[in-house]
């Protein structure tokens, strides 16, 4: 489960529900400051059990680099309605259709970001329909379904789900962590972070879970599909990663001809690990990206 760093919205930063013609979606959005050059708008899509405030720490340096940020909570994940128990309704031809209709909503053309599950869900959407884009950025989200021991938790998670309330199996997965160590003054802070994360917990749909979850475990391979694409592709990972393993990542990179940063420092999450050089990797691509350039993009990048 990813762990932003704080709930609270960054620093002018506007919590609020993006319309769409698919339905209602809440969103965190920051704008570009007066003084600085407006050069466009990222859309961005967070992972299973995740939500749009992973991405709280990127704001300030993208609206710094002139880019306008919009993170959305999909279609059933924590403060985005969604049916209770209709997996249908979470389809990945249902959720990408989604991200088609926010990015109308928003203003194309726009910059795509999808982390782990959302980068599928973002591949889907650009294979669909890949005009409301300007790139696509596949962020510790991999060519096809995720490594066996992610499999087998998402197993697990399916099977609690099956005789558990969210309430319960959320008790559950906190018996199950580790202690961490923390400093007395750190405490209050601490369950404060907690029952944030609790209540995002609980805002997500048991079908969402249920149906996203099953997509992650069989995800067919589609880069050789998405390379016909005519986008500028960025592949970003931390420099460890249990979901893909960092080389398999690079390879999709290879087969994509595309733009690929290895964040130091970082793991599955480098929006939340190491948000400064992750911040600096998309902006410096969305500089040099032009719509109609494919050619000789392969290249490596290490941050931090």
């Amino acid at each position: 489960m990813s762990r932003p760093p704080t709930f609270a919205p960054p620093p002018g930063a506007r919590v609020h529900t993006i319309r769409t013609a698919r339905g209602e979606f809440a969103a965190v959005e920051s704008v570009v400051g007066g003084a600085v050059e407006v050069k466009g708008t990222a859309l961005m899509l967070p992972g299973f059990t995740g939500s749009k405030e992973d991405f709280n720490p990127l704001h300030t340096h993208l609206t710094a680099r002139g880019y306008r940020v919009v993170a959305l909570d999909g279609r059933g994940q924590y403060e985005s309605d969604g049916p209770e128990l209709d997996e249908s309704a979470y389809a990945q031809e249902e959720l990408a259709r989604d991200v088609l209709a926010q990015a109308e909503a928003v203003g194309t053309p726009v910059h795509l970001v999808g982390h782990s599950l959302g980068g599928q869900i973002a591949r889907a959407a650009v294979l669909l329909d890949h005009s409301p884009f300007l790139s696509l950025t596949l962020m510790a989200s991999g060519p096809a379904q995720i490594s066996v021991p992610q499999q087998q938790r998402v197993k697990l998670l399916q099977d609690a789900l099956a005789v558990m309330t969210m309430a319960e199996v959320w008790e559950a997965i906190q018996a199950m962590e580790p202690p961490e160590d923390t400093d007395a003054g750190d405490l209050d802070e601490g369950l404060a972070d907690r029952e944030d994360l609790r209540r995002r917990w609980l805002g997500n749909k048991p079908a969402q879970l249920l149906a996203t979850g099953r997509q992650l475990c069989v995800e067919p391979d589609r880069v050789a599909e998405l390379a016909a694409v005519p986008l500028p592709f960025h592949v970003l990972s931390g420099s460890r990663d249990d979901t893909w393993p960092v080389p398999l990542l690079d390879d999709m990179a290879l087969r994509l001809r595309a733009h690929c940063t290895v964040v130091q420092g970082a793991e599955h999450s480098p929006n939340t690990d190491n948000p400064l050089e992750t911040a600096r990797a998309f902006a410096d691509f969305w500089d040099r990206t032009d719509r109609t350039d494919r050619t000789d993009r392969t290249d490596r990048t290490h941050r931090g």
